[in-house]
Formats: structure tokens, C-alpha cells, sequence
């Protein structure tokens, strides 16, 4: 019997979460469905995506994983939407103009993704569009605008650093503030 937890407070999720960064490039839409199905009769509501996926990440590929889950609730309906907690990420600094581009139809202007109040806003909305749903249940940053040692990187590098990152104000600015219950004080 899967074990539930609450994350933030108010999302009661499995602690299983079903990771989809495949599906697209190793997974075809059938096999990706199966798994959502069988994931939800085994009881696991939790499902995690982002706006880049599948990886390795391309041009011609950016976007099919919410795509295929967005096909999926599709067929299931509301019904199916309420069962499940959606979550996805927005892409931080990067050189794959390409992501950018996959955020609007017809595709935009491809530039890198920033973690800027627009270019999160617009990645947002991009995910909810491909994932055919009018809401996300957990938002999360990929990973941060400003340098840090990922991908294989074995330390910080001091020289890396890029003096034009988003300040945390600006990529925290569209997001609600949080509940009473969250706050320190």
C-alpha cells in the first residue's frame, strides 16, 4: 500500500511521484499512457514533468512529454484531472533557444529561457496549453537563472558566473504569495 504525504501543506501526494522525462524520446505516447494508467491503479497520484522534456533535450522534441500526459487527461476528463497532482517546471538559464520557442503556436522567437517574470509566465503558460489542463498543482523552478555547477559539474566556478542573472525577487513575482500557514514569523 502506497504511502501518502502532505507537501506544502494542503497537496496530499504519493510518495511514489511518477517521473515522465522520457516520454517522447525513449517512451512512445502508448507506452507513456500505460504507464499513467497503471501508475493510477497502483495508487500513485503524483506525476512530474517540465516544460523541456523529453531529454536529451531538442528542438524537435521540447514539449512532447507534457503533450503526451496533456492527450491523456484529455481522454480521461475532469474526472481524471481532480485524481492526480500536476506538477511541472520552468526552465532556468540555459543555451536551447529552442524551449523558448516551443512556449507559444506557432512557435516564438527563440532566445535562451531566463527565469525572468515574463519568460515564466509565458512558460507557464505554454505547459498548461500542452498538458490541456487550466491549472498546476506545484510550479517549480528547473533550476536557478543565475550560474550553478550542474550537468556533470564537479564544482563551482567562480568565473561562470553571469553578471545579468534574475534577481530571486523577479523569478519569485509571479507566483501567489504563499498561505498563512507557510510563513515564518
Amino acid at each position: 500500500m502506497l504511502k501518502f504525504v502532505n507537501l506544502g501543506g494542503k497537496l496530499r501526494v504519493s510518495r511514489c511521484c511518477l517521473g515522465t522525462m522520457t516520454w517522447g524520446e525513449q517512451n512512445t505516447e502508448e507506452e507513456s499512457h500505460k504507464q499513467l494508467d497503471y501508475a493510477l491503479r497502483k495508487g500513485v497520484n503524483f506525476i512530474d514533468t517540465a516544460e523541456m522534456y523529453p531529454v536529451p533535450t531538442k528542438a524537435e522534441t521540447t514539449g512532447r512529454t507534457e503533450e503526451y500526459i496533456g492527450r491523456w487527461l484529455a481522454k480521461g476528463g475532469q474526472s481524471l484531472r481532480s485524481k492526480i497532482v500536476l506538477a511541472s517546471k520552468v526552465s532556468g538559464y540555459c543555451e536551447r533557444p529552442w524551449i523558448v520557442a516551443n512556449r507559444t503556436v506557432p512557435p516564438g522567437e527563440g532566445k535562451n529561457p531566463r527565469l525572468f517574470r515574463e519568460q515564466i509566465l509565458a512558460a507557464c503558460d505554454g505547459s498548461l496549453r500542452r498538458l490541456q489542463t487550466n491549472y498546476l498543482d506545484l510550479y517549480q523552478l528547473h533550476w536557478p537563472d543565475r550560474y550553478s555547477a550542474v550537468f556533470g559539474s564537479l564544482a563551482y566556478e567562480r568565473r561562470l558566473e553571469r553578471p545579468d542573472f534574475a534577481p530571486f525577487d523577479e523569478q519569485a513575482a509571479p507566483l501567489p504569495p504563499p498561505p498563512s500557514s507557510l510563513l515564518c514569523v
